[in-house]
């Protein structure tokens, strides 16, 4: 008979940065706030689905660890339970280095360390150097081969998925039942892998899989309705790179999701402004947001930033009809941009001020340049030596510069994004586009600003 295993899952969480002036803001802003208690919020679907991929016979739990520290109402490593076989961390590269605290005070008490996710992808001699087990790639296709050899005591430093793909068709259900719903506003369901787009600067799911692949219609909604039947009135985040690149397949799906009565929100590029039809079922289907990546409200700044066709950079004239369409058909829009890329002088902020009172999106999100290990931007920073401290990986929290700009000083962008934060996220702003949402919605899109023309 197979050992059983103790499992602890442990999720690195929480939003961070290392500019107190930055965090001071971010707690008194409602914009900042807002966003920031939802992404805080969120359970890590990675895990979750490994632990929905564990034989049975194994016991598990998830913990989520927040900023360690020494003060008052913050987690110390003794807060962590030690009556485990085994520890898999899951960590973006912001939070690596509590990962790193929490992996060496269970390597430090004989117990067996497992981590994987996005930094461990990119550098996985950091881990292994610690004594932790590196998982590279997609978790599903070699968790089964680990669990196997941590049963035997046999562990290897090393399990590398890049060359094996998962079929997303094979994918278990999320194990939520380890959760306690009481702690979250909103749940994560992934229905694809990775985007064709590949921005530069993209640090999510594109540096697990080298291809776009779509998770199967009856998956989807099995995972809706395990979701469902734990939790009424359920919200739902689409853990989707960009949702909705295969329009026939969201034209067949959104029809049964709206017979699931939930309300959800993704990521998409701003192509939906262009398919009515699809509009319409995604209102009709639940869909309360979308967040679109427009980086930047005019062609500065656009350019390479998509290393296959550029285009953002081609479509940027469609930018304020595309806000238009999308929430006039009901559906909020939060329009993110990248403040101090490559072309960008100190003139952009006063563009994106002028574009979001214009345009009036619902939500906006604004973040430095940040080059994450592992993507084409960390590799172009670096061989132009223009990386603030090439492995300060703390500090890729995208509201924390470690990228030098072009076109203005570090304290110029770091001065103006802060008096950009204030003017976007301030209470009269959040209150106008709401105010504009509605307007939009009820006319058909236009925004108060041209009826009064």
């Amino acid at each position: 008979m197979a050992a059983s295993l103790r499992i602890a899952l442990i999720a690195m969480s929480g939003v961070r940065a290392c500019d107190p002036e930055l965090m001071a803001l971010g707690l008194t802003l409602p914009g900042f706030v807002e966003r920031g208690k939802l992404i805080a919020s969120l359970p890590s679907l990675g895990l979750l689905t490994l632990a929905g991929l564990t034989p049975k016979h194994h016991q598990q739990r998830y913990i989520e660890v927040t900023a360690l520290g020494p003060n008052a109402g913050e987690q110390t490593l003794l807060d962590l339970p030690t009556d485990v076989d085994l520890v898999a961390i899951s960590s973006l590269s912001a939070q690596i280095h509590d990962a790193y605290r929490v992996a060496e005070h269970y390597i430090q008490q004989g117990i067996t360390v497992v981590m994987g996710g996005l930094h461990v992808t990119s550098v996985p001699h950091e881990a292994i150097a610690r004594g932790i087990t590196a998982v590279v790639g997609e978790g599903e296709p070699v968790w089964l081969d680990l669990l196997s050899d941590a049963e035997q005591g046999q562990l290897k430093p090393l399990y590398d998925a890049r060359g094996r793909s998962f079929d997303l068709a094979r994918a278990p259900l999320p194990a939520i039942e380890l959760l306690d719903l009481s702690r979250y506003n909103r749940l994560t369901v992934q229905t694809s892998r990775g985007c064709p787009w590949q921005c530069s600067f993209c640090a999510s799911s594109i540096l697990l899989t080298r291809h776009y692949k779509q998770k199967p219609i009856e998956r989807v909604l099995a995972e809706v309705d395990a979701i469902c039947a734990r939790w009424p009135n359920a919200f739902i985040e689409l853990a989707d790179d960009n949702a909705f690149v295969n329009a026939r397949y969201w034209k067949a799906l959104l029809p049964a999701l709206a017979e699931r009565h939930v309300r959800w929100f993704a990521e998409s590029d701003l192509s939906i402004h262009e398919d009515p039809e699809l509009l319409d079922l995604m209102r009709r289907a639940g869909c309360a947001q979308v967040l679109i990546g427009f980086e930047s409200p005019n062609a500065a700044g656009l350019a390479g930033l998509e290393l296959r066709r550029d285009w953002k950079r081609r479509h940027v004239d469609s930018y304020r009809q595309a806000v238009q369409t999308i929430q006039s058909h009901g559906i909020t829009v939060n329009a993110c941009f990248v403040i101090g890329l490559d072309g960008q002088g100190p003139e952009i902020f006063d563009q994106v001020r002028a574009f979001v009172a214009d345009v009036a999106p619902y939500d906006v999100q604004i973040t430095l340049p940040t080059a994450f290990p592992g993507t084409p931007y960390y590799q172009q920073m670096l061989q132009a030596g223009r990386l603030i401290e090439p492995e300060a990986w703390e500090r890729c929290t995208l509201f924390d510069l470690n990228v030098e700009p072009t076109e203005m000083s570090t304290d110029e962008l770091r001065a103006g994004f802060k008096r950009l934060v204030v003017d976007l996220y301030s209470q009269d702003a959040t209150d106008q586009r709401r105010q504009a949402f509605r307007h939009q919605r009820q006319t058909g899109g236009v925004s108060p600003k041209e009826q009064g023309s």
